[in-house]
């Protein structure tokens, strides 16, 4: 196990206390005991700093607890996660293609892919050094999986969609389904035909059941560094701008362009065609229906500025009570006009 100043090394911080103290482990504040690493990034838990059992304690720069171990480090909460990664690692599995996964003729698997039972790779389809498919996936025909991408159980990849480098689908993902394009809707309904691919860019995380449909023409395209939460809907020709965040259960209609590092909230809806800027914030259940510019925080649907919905927002609390004293001041200013016209006969 390693002690608080190998750790501390290893996450660029500084020992504030034993620097030889044994972790074995990283828990909440609440739950750490002997040998576990804790950490506060949030101010408003620092009076944990206290009570908690933990060995050693990942905080701010500057922080102080009497009697604490503390790792002074730019960012706990950062410093957590690379903690994780280190003291609970994932288990990997051998390289090698299952027996009992099917791969077609003139398809590629790296000899140091992982492919386990129950995996369909199509005709000439590509899964490169270091990808791991999990067992009920299925690749597409001319489909790409980059390098150390993982695959979770269930996850679907139509035909020519491009899975980049350190790519993970989480359990139930579909990339490219058919757009949902229709002629005539309502009426005859006629298909119209999905012939673009999904492409998904190095260092993206899409959550389970997730869906990303294929472009009518060219393409869907997921950029560099996105996270998708569980249960987004992205239509045809999307284009999400590198390091973007989707929460679940939002959706986003055909042909609209997120710009870089925006933030969509949970059950957020985006109509298409229309382009929202880069880092804009959107928040849960916006409902954005037109262009959006930079660095904007909107809410409310249809969308406004995040001031001025807080403002309505608190109007509407009081409607109630508005509504009593505007029946009150009505019923004050009838019996005013009946006195005024009687004085005036």
């Amino acid at each position: 196990m390693p002690t608080l100043k190998e750790i501390a090394a290893f996450l660029d911080g500084r020992v504030i206390g034993d620097p030889e103290v044994v972790i074995e482990r990283v828990c909440g504040i609440d739950e750490a005991g002997h040998g576990d690493l804790t950490f506060v990034a949030n101010p408003k838990y620092r009076s944990r700093l206290a009570t908690t059992g933990a060995s050693a304690v990942l905080v701010a720069s500057g922080t102080e607890a009497a009697g604490k171990n503390l790792v002074w480090v730019a960012d706990p909460y950062v410093a957590f996660g690379q903690a994780l990664g280190l003291l609970h690692p994932e288990d990997k599995a051998a390289a090698g293609i299952h027996p009992r996964a099917l791969v077609e003729g003139e398809a590629f698997v790296s000899p140091e892919a992982t492919v386990y039972p129950g995996v369909y790779v199509g005709q000439r389809a590509r899964i490169d050094r270091g990808a791991v498919l999990f067992p009920g996936v299925f690749i597409g025909a001319d489909a790409v999986v980059g390098e150390d991408s993982v695959l979770h159980p269930g996850v679907t990849v139509y035909r020519r969609c491009l899975i980049g480098r350190r790519v993970t689908l989480h359990a139930g993902v579909v990339v490219g389904g058919d757009g949902f394009g229709f002629a005539r809707p309502g009426r005859e309904n006629r298909k119209i035909p999905q012939v673009g691919i999904v492409q998904i860019d190095d260092d993206v995380e899409i959550g389970a059941n997730t869906t990303i449909d294929r472009g009518t023409l060219g393409r869907t395209w997921i950029q560099r560094g996105v996270k998708i939460d569980n249960l987004v809907q992205i239509a045809h020709n999307v284009v999400v701008g590198e390091n973007s965040i989707i929460v679940s259960q939002a959706g986003i209609s055909g042909s609209t362009t997120l710009g870089k590092s925006v933030i969509l909230g949970g059950q957020a809806g985006v109509v298409g065609h229309i382009r929202v800027g880069d880092h804009v914030m959107a928040a849960a259940r916006t409902g954005i229906h037109k262009d959006v510019p930079p660095s904007q925080i909107i809410s409310g649907a249809p969308h406004r500025p995040h001031r001025e919905w807080l403002r309505q927002e608190a109007c509407l609390s009081k409607l109630p009570e508005l509504r009593q004293t505007l029946k009150t001041l009505q019923r004050r200013v009838a019996a005013l006009e009946r006195q005024t016209a009687k004085k005036s006969l």
